[in-house]
């Protein structure tokens, strides 16, 4: 995980998250995606190559999430935001879903997916919302039992 306090108001810290969460994509889009997973995410691909007696209910929207997934768990390792990651496992979820739809080209899927990292960034960088490094997983400051 990169220290992202460094990013704050600091142009070549958001510059390296930027290429880091770049790589993170480009690994989880290129190298992590085979032809299975790449076919099975589309609910309108043909997968009797793979299925010749049909495809099992259910199989395009596990792969799209499990896809979604892996792209969450990058931008986390990266980060170390969960919000951050949250958003992207919805995000990315609804860009590949609309692209295996028709609606949007690979070459919007792809812009759109690296405008998030930017987004992504740009919140760090502005240090907007103050709450965005919230923990779930810490003690509160204050617990009832006080």
């Amino acid at each position: 995980m990169l220290d992202t306090s460094q990013v704050v108001s600091n142009p070549w810290g958001a510059v390296f998250v930027f290429f880091a969460l770049l790589v993170t994509h480009a690994i989880g889009d290129f190298a992590l995606q085979g032809s299975f997973l790449s076919q099975a995410k589309n609910r309108n691909a043909d997968l009797s190559r793979f299925f010749p007696k049909g495809a099992p209910r259910g199989l395009w929207w596990n792969a799209l999430f499990a896809h979604a997934l892996i792209h969450a768990g990058g931008v986390w390792l990266v980060t170390g935001l969960a919000v951050l990651a949250f958003a992207e496992l919805v995000l990315h979820f609804l860009i590949d879903y609309a692209k295996s739809e028709g609606w949007i080209s690979f070459a919007l899927d792809q812009t759109l997916h690296h405008l998030c990292k930017l987004i992504y960034v740009a919140l760090i960088f502005c240090n907007w919302p103050a709450g965005l490094d919230w923990d779930p997983l810490s003690p509160s400051l204050s617990s009832p039992a006080e």
